[in-house]
């Protein structure tokens, strides 16, 4: 299956803000309480919300499709990092879903090179991200692209608080 990569636009605001809650839902909704998930979907992918971070520039959400169909999505975003992040051109890996019916068949690792390629001509030279540290596939997936441990933030989801692993990784040259 041969995949696009592309910047969303205004357009694509009400698709991704179903397909980010749909996907955020799925991944961590069978480990969570529906009233915290709910909560934090609402607070953070509504259509609105996607449509100030597509619209925003220093923000930056590339879609990957299938077929005309949204497959996945990363967020980039230059950020604050905890202090535990160290390096230089730090550049966030803010959001990173790929959609059940492609998990496992290349769209994450082509996403990630898509993204490391963005932020890198960017002028990022140090990607970080926070990932739930229960998470244990994304974990997996994210040490195979290279990135390590570096430390822990907390996250708040709805109303319980809890411990995403913070990782790193240096890109460019």
């Amino acid at each position: 299956m041969a995949f696009t990569f592309r910047p969303a636009t205004a357009a694509d605001a009400d698709r991704l803000a179903d397909f980010a809650g749909r996907t955020f839902r799925e991944a961590f909704g069978a480990d969570n309480r529906p009233e915290d998930i709910d909560l934090h979907v609402a607070k953070s992918y509504g259509r609105d919300r996607q449509l100030a971070e597509i619209l925003d520039p220093a923000v930056l959400t590339l879609l990957a499709e299938a077929d005309g169909r949204l497959a996945g999505f990363v967020q980039l975003r230059p950020d604050i990092a905890p202090a535990c992040v160290s390096g230089p051109g730090l550049v966030e890996v803010w959001r990173f879903y790929v959609d059940r019916p492609w998990q496992g068949r290349g769209l994450a690792r082509q996403l990630m090179g898509a993204a490391i390629a963005a932020a890198e001509a960017r002028g990022g030279r140090t990607l970080w991200l926070a990932v739930w540290e229960r998470n244990w596939r994304a974990l997996a997936f994210y040490r195979k692209c290279g990135f390590a441990p570096a430390g822990a933030q907390p996250f708040l989801l709805g109303t319980d608080l809890q411990s995403d692993l913070v990782m790193t990784r240096a890109i460019g040259g």
